[in-house]
């Protein structure tokens, strides 16, 4: 049997605060509190106690103790938490203590919610979303990953899981008696394949994660001159991009974030697109051209043919000096057009971010649903019982890997690397 160790890790912010929270969890948590605490109150109850170092008897601080005995708690081992004040000196004599104890070490990153999955208190979409939680800078990502960490996506799955379970089932009794009349695949199972497919459909053509978690990029491009630069430091109300009036002023990408009512995007300023002798600014001219086309947004200014782009928003720019052409007039000078620009902006994002507490899926998830769903399309275009059971199993597995039930221990590491000690 594999040995667990107990882990330790201050689950609140660096010190200093006016409270630090000190998390253990594993089977030593218990003895190691009462190793400085005395005898534990019940679980789920405070107490205020002295926690005094076993190696002398000295004080440490007196804290909030608090004890989940597993298997009900957040990572299914016993955990005591203590809440004691957040110098970090106190902090620090408080873990030393802890460390002296048989069998605790400090945690690695994120292996409090790595334990948590281990021991099913949930599971893999949940931890994905209790990674974005961590990382929400606006009010949109935040109730977007709650409602992944909340297992929003969890019960769908599950409730998905059952019914596939449900339709093999049936499969395998049509297997059965594959030499009868009664072993043709019958309607209704056909009906309740596609009819599954369907709804797997609707979460896969709903909006993703990503536009709302990275930002939604809008690339701001068209030839030399156009006022591209001068356009992005309009928007971000400051001097990100060097603006002259020199052709080619701009060669690389510049990122700029910003957060317009609550909603991330990342303006995105390119080199002018012409034709250039200049190596450096060839190279700067081919990474626009690759920016426009990877796009969420695409800001096109000044005349000429623009690109062909599922979301592109034509402007004329410099309309202080009277510039004639397509699109919405703006001045980056006089701030013409600057908020009505905004408001199509925000509008233009509304339709490519989740709504509310929409169920929203990353890339991978969304990758494994679309096998998921393909398997059913094609089992309820066959006739044979045994091809259809084999790509409800397709789908199953598929399903299987979303959650975490199979085939996901190559990106734990890369998952949980992303969390704090104390998580």
């Amino acid at each position: 049997m594999t040995r667990v160790d107990t882990i330790v890790a201050l689950s609140s912010g660096r010190p200093p605060a006016a409270i630090a929270v000190v998390r253990t969890s594993g089977p030593s948590a218990l003895a190691a509190a009462e190793a400085l605490a005395g005898p534990l109150p019940e679980a789920r109850t405070v107490s205020l106690r002295r926690l005094v170092d076993p190696r002398d008897g000295s004080l440490i601080d007196q804290a909030l103790v608090l004890r989940f005995d597993a298997p009900s708690s957040s990572t299914g081992e016993n955990i005591v938490e203590y809440q004691c004040h957040g110098g970090r000196a106190t902090v620090d004599a408080l873990i030393e203590a802890l460390l002296t104890q048989p069998g605790v070490r400090l945690a690695e990153p994120g292996e409090f919610t790595r334990r948590a999955l281990a021991n099913g208190r949930i599971d893999l979409t949940e931890a994905e979303g209790l990674a974005e939680l961590l990382m929400a800078e606006t009010e949109l990502q935040r109730r977007s990953a709650m409602a992944r960490a909340g297992g929003a996506l969890r019960k769908e799955l599950e409730a998905w899981r059952d019914r596939l379970l449900e339709l093999s089932a049936q499969a395998e009794v049509a297997i059965d008696y594959a030499d009868e009349d009664e072993g043709a695949m019958a309607p209704d199972l056909t009906s309740a394949i596609l009819q599954l497919a369907s709804e797997m459909r609707r979460l896969l053509d709903a909006p993703r994660v990503e536009p709302l978690r990275d930002g939604i990029r809008v690339v701001v491009s068209g030839p030399t001159n156009a006022g591209k630069s001068s356009l992005v430091n309009a928007l971000v109300q400051g001097e990100k991009a060097i603006v002259t009036h020199i052709p080619g002023t701009t060669r690389d990408i510049i990122e700029v974030p910003i957060a317009i009512e609550g909603i991330p995007f990342v303006l995105v300023d390119t080199a002018g697109l012409r034709e250039s002798d200049d190596v450096v600014e060839s190279i700067g001219i081919g990474r626009a051209r690759s920016e426009a086309e990877r796009a969420d947004l695409l800001l096109w200014l000044g005349g000429g043919d623009a690109p062909d782009h599922r979301n592109l928003i034509r402007i004329t720019s410099k309309a202080d000096l009277g510039t004639a052409g397509e699109g919405m007039r703006v001045s980056s000078v006089t701030g013409e057009g600057l908020e009505a620009l905004t408001r199509v902006l925000i509008e233009r994002a509304m339709e490519l971010i989740p709504k509310g507490d929409q169920l929203a899926l990353d890339r991978r998830q969304h990758e494994l649903l679309e096998e998921a769903q393909a398997a059913l399309a094609r089992g309820a275009e066959l006739d044979d019982s045994v091809l259809v059971a084999e790509e409800l199993r397709n789908a199953r597995l598929a399903i299987d890997r979303i959650s975490g039930r199979a085939g996901v221990e190559d990106l734990l590491d890369a998952l949980f690397g992303r969390f704090c000690l104390g998580k």
